[in-house]
């Protein structure tokens, strides 16, 4: 039996920080579901799913008693964060981020590693830094942008109920994940 005092967790923070990572290590850990919303997100051929669609597929996979979730979206942010006891956010330095960002293209590249809805990322998508389609795009659009966000939406009136832990570096994250029994 698990002694951990939070069943429902979202896990947040910028691209590449590893929020798929531990939520899957801490899902497993509580003897959770783990819910990926890129996996929800995201159709074949890198199609987004339409807002409704999407909507319905993280209602009806946060029904569960214990579940950690990974993800930024805001469409769906009131029925996670909703639902949801505990956020966790990754807040790592942007030449983490980065790095891990390029090492993880990289090799997924290399390996055609079948993602969501079996979508592969292409190398040179990502290169193109000015495109809308790049993640290193994305990195630069939102890591600044989140540092001011998440403050903000944690002081919210509707996400006072979570419970915040902010962790700045892998070390730290791999310390508090350790504390967990």
């Amino acid at each position: 039996m698990n002694n951990f005092p939070f069943a429902r967790i979202v896990v947040i923070g910028t691209t590449s920080s590893g929020k798929s990572t531990l939520a899957a290590r801490l899902a497993k850990r509580i003897g959770g579901d783990f819910i990926e919303l890129d996996a929800l997100h995201w159709e074949p051929n890198w199609i987004e799913a339409p807002d409704d669609i999407f909507r319905q597929r993280v209602t009806k996979a946060t029904q569960s008693e214990v579940w950690v979730a990974a993800g930024n979206y805001h469409v769906v942010r009131d029925v996670v964060w909703g639902r949801a006891e505990m956020a966790i956010w990754l807040d790592y330095p942007f030449h983490v981020v980065f790095w891990r960002l390029l090492t993880r293209t990289i090799r997924r590249s290399i390996t055609k590693e079948k993602l969501f809805s079996d979508n592969v990322e292409i190398f040179w998508t990502h290169l193109k830094v000015w495109s809308q389609d790049s993640l290193f795009n994305w990195l630069f659009k939102t890591y600044w942008r989140r540092k001011q966000e998440y403050p903000k939406l944690f002081a919210q009136m509707e996400n006072t109920h979570l419970k915040i832990v902010h962790l700045k570096s892998p070390a730290e994250t791999e310390k508090w994940l350790a504390e967990i029994k």
